[in-house]
C-alpha cells in the first residue's frame, strides 16, 4: 500500500535488495508496469520484484520483513509468513496503533516497532505518493518492547540513507503511543464533511485517550518532543495533477476496501477505557461509525459533524 510502497521504492532506489508483497490489481500493476512513486519533486517508476504471498520467496538469515498492512490484516499475514520463514525472521511493524507488535510477538522471536510519520497515499493500482520531499517522513524504530540492537540500527541507517529520516530508539512504543493520539483523528477526517470544524471533537477524543493513559500508567512522547523530531522531514507540498484527500482511514473508505483500522486506533482507547473504568464515548462512537461506513461502502466525508456528535452517548 502507501507506506510500504514508499519505503520499498526508496530502499530499492538506493540499491537495497527489495521484494514487495502486494495483492490484487495493485500486484498486477506493479508486475506489469512497475511501481510509480510520485512526490512534489516529480515521478519515478521502479521495476521492483513483487509477489502475492510469502510462499513465493526463499527467506535467508539476511532478510528483514517490514509489515505495512493495516492492523486488521496483520494476524493472517504473520501466519502466512511464519509458515514459510519460521519464527526467527526479524519483523518490523511499520504500522499505526500499538497492537501489531503484540500480535507479532505471539508468533515470532525478533519483533521491532516503528513509529510512522509518512504522509503517503495509495488510491490507484501501481502508484503511491509521498507528499513530503525530499525527506519523505520519519520512521524511528526499536526493539519491542524496548531497547535497540545492531540489526535495527542497520535497518534505521539504511532507511535514513534512502531519504526517510530514521534512527534507532530504545523506547519506540512510547513514541507509538504518542502517534496513536494523532491517529484518533483519522476516523473524524474519514467520516466528517471537511467543511465542518471538527477540532473540538478531536480534542475530546484525545482527552479521553490521555485519561486512559493516566489510568493505565502508559507513557508517551510529549507534543514538544514530537514537534522537534518532525522537523527532520520535509514540509508537505502539492503533487502535480493530484490532491491529497486524507490519511489512511480516509483512503480505505475511498478505495472501498471493506475494512478500516479504527478498531485498533479509537478502539484501542475504548479497550483501555473498559479495562480501567474510564469513559470513552467519543472514541467508541467513532469506532462504530467507521466500521459501519466501511461495511456499507459509504464514501469518506459523507457525515455532518452534528450527526457524529449525536451518536456520542
Amino acid at each position: 500500500g502507501a507506506v510500504g510502497g514508499v519505503i520499498g521504492a526508496r530502499l530499492f532506489e538506493v540499491g537495497h535488495d527489495v521484494v514487495l508483497i502486494a495483492r490484487g490489481p495493485h500486484l498486477d500493476a506493479i508486475r506489469d508496469r512497475g511501481l510509480t512513486l510520485e512526490t512534489p519533486l516529480g515521478s519515478n517508476t521502479f521495476r521492483i520484484p513483487a509477489v502475492g504471498h510469502p510462499s513465493e520467496l526463499r527467506f535467508t538469515h539476511d532478510d528483514v520483513v517490514l509489515l505495512t498492512m493495516k492492523t486488521q490484516h496483520t494476524e493472517a499475514a504473520l501466519d502466512d509468513l511464519r509458515a514459510v520463514a519460521g519464527d526467527g525472521v526479524p519483523v518490523v511493524c511499520a504500522q499505526n496503533g500499538v497492537e501489531n507488535e503484540r500480535i507479532a510477538a505471539r508468533r515470532l522471536t525478533q519483533v521491532y516497532g516503528m513509529m510512522v510519520w509518512l504522509p503517503a497515499t495509495y488510491l490507484e493500482p501501481g502508484i503511491v505518493q509521498a507528499s513530503a520531499a525530499p525527506v519523505n517522513g520519519v520512521l524511528d524504530t526499536g526493539r519491542y518492547p524496548e531497547g535497540t540492537d545492531s540489526l535495527i540500527e542497520q535497518v534505521a541507517a539504511g532507511i535514513d540513507a534512502s531519504g526517510i529520516a530514521s534512527v534507532a530508539v530504545p523506547d519506540v512504543m512510547r513514541w507509538k503511543y504518542a502517534k496513536l493520539l494523532s491517529n484518533l483523528g483519522n476516523a473524524i477526517q474519514a467520516a466528517c464533511d471537511p467543511a465542518d470544524d471538527a477540532r473540538p471533537l478531536y480534542a475530546r477524543v484525545r482527552e479521553e485517550a490521555l485519561a486512559c493513559y493516566r489510568a493505565a500508567g502508559i507513557q508517551h512522547a510529549s507534543d514538544e518532543e514530537q514537534a522537534a523530531r518532525r522537523t527532520a522531514m520535509s514540509p508537505m507540498a502539492p503533487i502535480a495533477g493530484s490532491r491529497r484527500g486524507g490519511g489512511s482511514t480516509w483512503q480505505s473508505l475511498a478505495r472501498g476496501a471493506g475494512s478500516v483500522e479504527t478498531d485498533y486506533l479509537n478502539g484501542e482507547i475504548a479497550l483501555l477505557g473498559r479495562l480501567h473504568a474510564v469513559p470513552t464515548p467519543a472514541n467508541a462512537a467513532l469506532q462504530r461509525i467507521a466500521a459501519r461506513m466501511a461495511h456499507d461502502g459509504t464514501p469518506p466525508g459523507s457525515m455532518r459533524l452534528t450527526d457524529v456528535e449525536q451518536e456520542i452517548a
